[in-house]
């Protein structure tokens, strides 16, 4: 589906003015707190914008002409904790893809190579390693890498559903050698210090850093610490950091979180933006637009699942982002008639495309793209991943599509901060889509724009967002996929030792999307944790 469509006859007119919660905002954190808070007998309204249910977990027919749904803003899924779709019975799966990723690179004489790191086969990981070092020095520094993240998880994934504890408490759990030092590399020094220590390889040094800027506009040795929060995000999920296929694309978690809301009780209304909220006492009032004007409700608890601009809007409130806020990033989303060869030899499409596609991310090239794009320029070369949910997952597509070769694609490029499109916004949108169109062709055996699907109009099947289109869209803001600076898994402010995260300066109302405390990425966490806070203190 493209997402939940209202019922017509679903209005405001018929809805009862008194309710324990409402929800403003259907993403996936909106519907798990519903699911949690109407399972617990309360009476539960989401009020949704747009006409779908889902938000930017949603999938859509992005290419009319092809039966295709494609996860259009979010596609990938590690940190979603298990715990979730078992409390709620959702009937959502995710599926293994076999490789990880796969780097292109060319060697000193001009031949074309690939590095294919693979899920389950360390062995074929090792060789390829081996084959780009020279030696096992990369392979060596990854390993010892992969069991700091390792430690790092172990300790901070199983506190994600619990209440926020202080920096100090985490730090009198660290016994173990290994604990000592991730907790040194990963939260107390700039991540490019054990990158640059522990990987000798400026290929595999990249591929690594990237984990550290998707989405966020940070370098190695950013002294904010961004980029080790953006990279923890990357690898502590499910203790592993496993990026996993959601089998069916993100409408299968939307469809698996409504079904449930509904058995539950909750009542969802999409077209049907809240306009803004006025605090009380005891309860709050919730004003919201029918299209045929005005409506309200009263709630006890109001829950927030949307941007911190949307926030302070509702609230009265003044937004004040901070520099941090600023997101970076251009999605992209292609329909192939079939995979291209690519030039390395030994390397088929189906491992070149099946995991995480590293174009133009050495670790220097990022340096430099970096600085290019902090200057107010487009970088040459913009790195960029790709993936291809139908190789692990054809289901999105219709069998004709499936049987004909069809594939997905979609693009994330980094690098690509919102300022860059504060001027000449369409031109420099054309002028990245040919960027990233080029590295896709550098690296292929054959035209790479000769394999896109055409439209009835003979135009390529090619879509590009922005970060002011993402803002625009899906209340993104400043293009941020995580809507505001990424937190840590502790505080650092002994009041909120003991809360949830999702607590505000009003009595009642709530955080309950990716700007609360450990929010971000498509996990439920907030959610889940504005659905316990709420009834704790019921």
């Amino acid at each position: 589906m493209s997402g939940t469509k209202r019922n017509p006859s679903d209005t405001s007119l018929n809805l009862q003015t008194d309710w324990d919660v409402v929800i403003v905002g259907s993403g996936h954190n909106g519907l798990v707190a519903a699911a949690y808070l109407a399972k617990a007998g309360r009476s539960v309204l989401v009020l949704e914008k747009n006409d779908y249910l889902g938000g930017a977990t949603t999938s859509q027919r992005v290419f009319p002409d092809y039966e295709a749904h494609l996860s259009r803003y979010a596609y990938l899924v590690s940190l979603l904790p298990q715990q979730i779709i078992a409390d709620l019975s959702l009937n959502f799966e995710t599926r293994r893809r076999q490789v990880a990723s796969y780097t292109p690179w060319i060697s000193p004489a001009g031949a074309a190579h690939g590095l294919l790191l693979w899920n389950d086969l360390p062995e074929k990981s090792r060789q390829s390693l081996a084959e780009l070092s020279g030696d096992d020095s990369a392979w060596n520094g990854y390993q010892r890498l992969m069991q700091l993240e390792t430690a790092i998880a172990e300790l901070a994934w199983p506190t994600l559903l619990q209440p926020l504890q202080h920096r100090e408490s985490f730090r009198k759990q660290l016994h173990s050698a290994d604990q000592k030092r991730a907790w040194e590399a990963f939260v107390e020094r700039p991540l490019g210090e054990v990158l640059e220590e522990l990987i000798p390889n400026d290929v595999l040094r990249g591929l690594l850093l990237t984990d550290g800027k998707i989405g966020v506009f940070t370098h190695p040795h950013d002294p904010t610490l961004l980029q080790n929060r953006c990279f923890l995000y990357h690898v502590i999920g499910g203790g592993t950091g496993e990026w996993r296929v959601p089998v069916g694309g993100m409408r299968a978690l939307v469809e698996a979180l409504v079904t449930r809301c509904a058995a539950f009780g909750v009542r969802c209304l999409a077209n049907t933006p809240v306009t803004s909220i006025q605090v009380g006492t005891r309860s709050h009032e919730i004003y919201f637009d029918t299209g045929d004007g005005t409506s309200s409700v009263r709630a006890k608890r109001v829950l927030i699942n949307a941007g911190p601009r949307t926030f302070a809007r509702l609230l009265g409130e003044v937004y004040e982002p901070q520099s941090t806020d600023e997101g970076s990033v251009i999605k992209m989303n292609m329909l192939l008639r079939r995979l291209p060869q690519v030039k390395a030899m030994g390397v088929t499409p189906e491992q070149a495309f099946c995991g995480s596609l590293h174009l133009d991310e050495g670790y220097q090239q990022m340096l430099e793209s970096y600085a290019t794009a902090n200057s107010g320029q487009l970088p040459e070369r913009p790195p960029c991943e790709v993936y291809c949910h139908t190789l692990t997952d054809p289901s999105i597509l219709s069998p004709e599509l499936v049987a004909q070769g069809y594939h997905t694609l979609t693009l994330f490029g980094l690098d690509m901060p919102y300022r860059l499109f504060q001027v000449e916004h369409d031109q420099r949108k054309a002028m990245v889509r040919e960027r990233y169109l080029d590295a896709l062709d550098r690296m292929c055996r054959e035209s790479f724009r000769d394999c896109l699907a055409l439209d009835r109009n003979g135009q390529p099947c090619v879509e590009v967002k922005t970060p002011q289109e993402l803002e625009q869209e899906v209340d993104l803001d400043l293009g941020n996929i995580f809507h505001n600076t990424l937190s840590w898994f502790f505080t650092d402010d002994q009041e909120q030792v003991g809360q949830w995260g999702v607590e505000t300066r009003y009595s009642g109302i709530y955080r309950a999307g990716s700007s609360a405390k450990r929010g971000g990425a498509v996990s439920g966490i907030p959610g889940y944790n504005a659905a316990r806070c709420v009834l704790e203190q019921w």
